[in-house]
């Protein structure tokens, strides 16, 4: 026997155990054990709260088998794929989109009485049906389903986690049509980039108003064809003399179909007669002396105004809200009217009785700061109250004999929820004319009852501004708007019996692990019991 012979058996042998023991490894790495089970949300912990919880049965649990199912129509299938673009980076599994099959995820339109953006989530171990009369309705459902699912949901990476959605049923339509944000992109310019960003989060909130600030005294933001100086000039400045920027009209209509993919109008805003330096600067003869003003860099208010008395300022007029028109598929254009100190009374209602019916022929309901009850509104005419707790009752009174009178009111309180004011005396970005805006000071008050005299029928909604004199980022934006914005947002959605500061507060703050898997940097108030760790 050689050597080779006497070694041959025993060397097969040791080959043959260290390939099970390298089977075996590979058996283990290759099937990842199974996360451990984490509480399930409960269907009542959404923000907004939703109008109507029942809970019951055993939860369902998405796995690699679940798959997205859709109708037939385009609309029910994009908002199935955005469901399931949103589920599948962090969860790891393909969840298919079909129109055959049963159990998983259910996508599905009927008659009901749903209304334009109600829906019914029902969850049981076969799977969770949404089911809308619209698919905006569907589309605010997936918002719900989202923030049942654990926060690791939202990150872009696969995440071991045990992804169980609670059983039972949530009826949900919202309490006013209008739910709105504004973002100010006149004192500082936002990309199209950042403006998207922005849009996502407001969507996880079922806010479905976009009121862009366009114009004001320090830029003009969007490309008119007929007048081009107001962007390539008056465009190129913003608050501490950066460079500005605008969206060219390609850009802009990307906005908005980016918006409307995800249920949200969005609302172009043109102030005047005031705030309106961007566009006198870029054409002299919209000046009564004929002399363009130079660019404003600065934060004052109150000292620009668009010549009245002039024609070719209403020929200005007509030309941008013409082209702005038919740029915005949606239903409002905001005509602004707020602090136009330099213009007399008599030339403010002279200007807004002639601006008023060019809205109207091209189009458009028309949209303006509360000032506009001091004119002559036209019937269909929205005012935005932008006033304080402390404004004066004659002014409170002239806005509420407006909306007695059938002009509607969205309510925006500046000392309640606009973002741009600061938390505490401490806040490194803001102002605080309006006062400090705490989070439960931001949340505890009701659009219905907050006017004296004004018929809860004329209120159609709540919009939470943030103007950007302060702000110059996207972690800027982020940090002023959370956690204020989803309190606002629940002020329009929710019914008024669900309001708690004691409940909200504890929703609030499980709100937080999303944000931070979202990477939105937000303030992290006192008052709110955010989770340790």
């Amino acid at each position: 026997m050689t050597r080779n012979d006497r070694t041959t058996p025993r060397t097969a042998r040791v080959l043959g155990s260290l390939l099970l023991v390298a089977a075996a490894g590979a058996f283990t790495l290759g099937a990842a054990p199974a996360p451990p089970e984490a509480p399930v949300t409960p269907l009542n912990q959404v923000v907004p709260a939703p109008a109507s919880v029942t809970p019951g049965g055993a939860p369902y649990r998405l796995t690699r088998a679940t798959a997205v199912r859709v109708d037939g129509s385009a609309e029910v299938r994009r908002v199935g794929g955005y469901l399931a673009g949103i589920l599948r980076p962090s969860t790891g599994y393909p969840l298919p989109l079909t129109e055959h099959g049963a159990g998983g995820i259910r996508l599905h339109l009927e008659k009901g009485d749903f209304g334009a953006e109600g829906y019914r989530l029902r969850s049981g171990p076969t799977g969770v049906t949404l089911t809308a009369s619209a698919p905006a309705g569907l589309f605010h459902g997936v918002q719900t389903l989202r923030q049942l699912l654990p926060a690791a949901v939202e990150k872009k990476t696969v995440q071991h986690q045990d992804w169980r959605i609670a059983g039972g049923t949530v009826e949900d339509r919202p309490r006013y049509a209008y739910r709105g944000a504004m973002l100010d992109v006149s004192r500082h310019f936002f990309t199209v980039a950042q403006v998207e960003r922005y849009i996502d989060e407001l969507a996880l909130y079922k806010v479905d108003e976009l009121h862009l600030h366009l114009s004001d005294d320090q830029g003009w933001r969007i490309a008119i064809n007929s007048w081009p100086r107001l962007a390539g000039y008056g465009g190129a400045s913003e608050v501490g003399g950066g460079k500005g920027g605008f969206y060219t009209q390609a850009e802009y209509r990307h906005l908005v179909s980016y918006a409307a993919a995800r249920y949200v109008e969005v609302v172009p805003e043109i102030d005047m007669p005031g705030h309106t330096n961007a566009a006198l600067a870029s054409y002299a003869k919209l000046n009564c002396d004929g002399v363009a003003p130079p660019r404003y860099t600065g934060t004052e208010v109150g000292f620009s105004s668009l010549c009245v008395s002039k024609d070719v300022t209403y020929t200005f007029v007509d030309d941008v809200i013409r082209e702005l028109a038919a740029l915005t598929p949606g239903r409002y254009l905001h005509i602004g009217g707020d602090e136009a100190h330099s213009t007399s009374h008599a030339d403010y209602v002279t200007f807004m009785d002639r601006v008023q019916p060019i809205v109207a022929k091209y189009g458009k309901k028309i949209i303006g700061w509360h000032q506009l009850t001091g004119a002559h509104p036209v019937k269909g005419a929205l005012a935005q109250y932008w006033g304080l707790d402390s404004t004066s009752a004659a002014e409170k009174e002239q806005v509420a004999q407006a909306a007695r009178n059938g002009t509607g009111l969205i309510l925006s309180p500046a000392d309640r929820v606009y973002l741009d004011m600061k938390y505490t005396k401490d806040t490194p970005l803001g102002l605080s004319w309006a006062g400090l805006v705490e989070v439960r000071r931001s949340y505890d008050w009701d659009p219905g009852a907050y006017l004296a005299g004004v018929p809860a029928s004329a209120v159609r909604g709540v919009e939470a501004p943030l103007w950007s004199e302060t702000l110059k980022s996207s972690a800027d934006i982020d940090y002023m708007a959370f956690p204020r914005l989803p309190g606002a947002a629940e002020l329009g959605w929710s019914p008024a019996a669900t309001h708690d500061w004691d409940t909200y507060k504890v929703r609030l703050a499980a709100q937080g692990p999303r944000w931070d898997a979202l990477g939105i940097g937000y303030y992290h108030s006192p008052q709110v019991p955010w989770p340790s760790g």
